[in-house]
């Protein structure tokens, strides 16, 4: 019987935490590109076969530290947004805290953001278990559109889909299937939000407003708002920005 209250479980896990705890501080030095195995483990005090044990190649420690990112921020958006129902926020607002905490999980995390949302890694190719993970965002986002649509707060477009469906099936499934006319676009036009989210978060964290604008977390409140309006969303400003 082990009384030391440390389970087998504990002792697995704690390896794991502390080699990426190290890579995450790399990260911040020499990149996603230049993180190796030899690096961490001088890091981290420990032999480059502990690592291994743990993470036999550079990419399973790439892969660990994916899926930390996703899921920590997904948790974050997902946190902001329950607070937000909570307070029986309409969908605008439920977008704009979800968007914010997004933000916050970025700047608090520059290297993560990077590391999922920046340039590609040379030679890595992410697996298919971080799918799920990387799903939470749009999946928040989703959510909030579809509240809206039941909601009746969203205003149809005056553009259509041109040609053939553009959508794949796991949009579809995200969304939970598409609703009928005159919001038949829907997926489509919160595809275009997302992406506008995560371009404004890479021009913010990556510093490439702060010459432009006076106040850089007004200009994201804003920037949001008319994103929103891509999916007819009216978003309120004039909150709190910090």
């Amino acid at each position: 019987m082990d009384v030391s209250g440390t389970s087998a479980a504990d002792e697995n896990t704690r390896p794991a935490a502390a080699i990426k705890t190290t890579a995450r501080q790399l990260l911040l030095k020499l990149g996603a590109g230049g993180l190796s195995l030899e690096a961490v483990a001088g890091g981290s005090g420990l032999a480059v076969t502990d690592v291994e044990a743990t993470f036999p190649h550079r990419d399973d420690l790439l892969t660990a530290l994916v899926i930390d990112a996703y899921n920590e921020s997904g948790a974050a958006m997902e946190q902001a947004d329950q607070a937000a129902r909570d307070a029986h926020a309409s969908a605008g607002a439920r977008l704009l805290a979800v968007t914010r905490a997004l933000r916050q999980w970025s700047f608090d995390n520059p290297a993560e953001f990077t590391l999922i949302y920046g340039s590609p890694v040379p030679g890595y190719h992410a697996p298919q278990t971080t799918v799920p993970p990387a799903s939470r965002t749009p999946a928040v986002l989703g959510g909030i559109v579809r509240a809206a649509l039941e909601a009746g707060e969203l205003t149809p477009s005056r553009r259509a889909v041109p040609g053939p469906p553009l959508l794949l099936p796991e949009a579809v499934e995200v969304f939970g299937g598409v609703p009928e006319a005159p919001f038949s676009d829907i997926i489509e036009r919160g595809i275009v939000l997302w992406s506008n989210l995560i371009g404004l978060l890479v021009f913010q964290v990556f510093s490439r407003t702060h010459d432009s604008v006076r106040d850089e977390s007004a200009f994201f409140d804003y920037a949001i708002a008319v994103a929103a309006e891509g999916i007819g969303l009216v978003v309120p400003l004039g909150e709190n920005t910090d």
